[in-house]
């Protein structure tokens, strides 16, 4: 258990493993919470992460990030496959679940509040426990399932309807929900905001009975990795900081479309591109 008394107060808490992710350089820090807080970092907010992952990887970028993390003996561990017929994931391993009794004491009056389950390990009680924040999900960890195997597969989330209209906003990709529209629409009619986004094409924002779709400026691919993520910490930062959706998407679309053309964490936003975002989409 870690000491959760040894903290000060952040701006925005991500809840969510740090994982390990396997990939053709060797194994890389991942998870949505590491891309999510050093890009909530970039943007010039205070940041912590409660997590539960092992040791077996250095921190890195991560290294001036305070982290609240229930040390577990294997991280969240990953391995993203190319097939012909589209990308295979496994799981070799999972850390431990992560509930409010980790959240030290001084970061339950955070502003923004982003829950990254990567494999149902956030328990989604949480959302009570912080009236006065910001709510950001995203909610791939739920909607996905794993064979004896490790084989990653979509399945229904029987909470999505309960908690998705008690945060304040949703993202999620596209290839998520395996291109359903249906389970877009039924997303959207519960959400306040949903957000779908959809790689290379952009994002699209549902909101108040209305959609919009933002184009993505075209960048050369490198890696995609993370961009989702990016994306989701973008969008949740401006939503609080201006209260409109349209103008967060916008900006946010723009944002993770650089990171696609650097590796890994690499891709994180620099201060120059999130100042020539904001600049754009004013």
């Amino acid at each position: 258990m870690p000491n959760i008394t040894s903290f000060t107060p952040i701006d925005y808490l991500v809840i969510g493993h740090l994982t390990r992710d396997i990939t053709p350089l060797g194994p890389l820090l991942g998870g949505t919470a590491a891309y999510a807080a050093l890009t909530a970092q970039a943007m010039g907010l205070k940041v912590g992460i409660v997590t539960s992952w092992g040791t077996e990887m250095p921190l890195g970028q991560l290294y001036d990030i305070p982290i609240a993390n229930f040390p577990a003996e294997h991280s969240t561990t990953f391995k993203n496959i190319n097939t012909p017929k589209g990308q295979k994931q496994i799981i070799y391993h999972t850390a431990y679940p992560l509930g409010y009794e980790l959240v030290p004491k001084p970061w339950r009056d955070v502003s923004i509040l982003h829950l990254g389950p990567v494999a149902s390990e956030v328990d989604a009680s949480l959302i009570r426990h912080f009236p006065n924040a910001l709510i950001g999900l995203s909610p791939q960890g739920w909607l996905r399932t794993w064979d004896a195997k490790g084989q990653v597969k979509p399945v229904d989330w029987p909470k999505a309807s309960q908690v998705l209209q008690q945060v304040n906003a949703t993202v999620i990709s596209i290839e998520d929900i395996e291109g359903s529209e249906q389970r877009v629409e039924d997303m959207a009619s519960t959400c306040q905001i949903l957000v779908v986004t959809e790689a290379k094409i952009g994002s699209r924002l549902y909101w108040n009975g209305s959609m919009h779709r933002f184009s993505a400026p075209k960048i050369t691919e490198v890696d995609s990795l993370g961009a989702g993520d990016i994306f989701a910490a973008a969008f949740f930062i401006r939503l609080y900081a201006t209260h409109d959706p349209w103008e967060a998407a916008r900006f946010a679309t723009q944002v993770a479309a650089y990171s696609v053309s650097r590796y890994g964490l690499e891709s994180i936003p620099t201060i120059e591109e999130i100042q020539r975002c904001l600049i754009e989409v004013q």
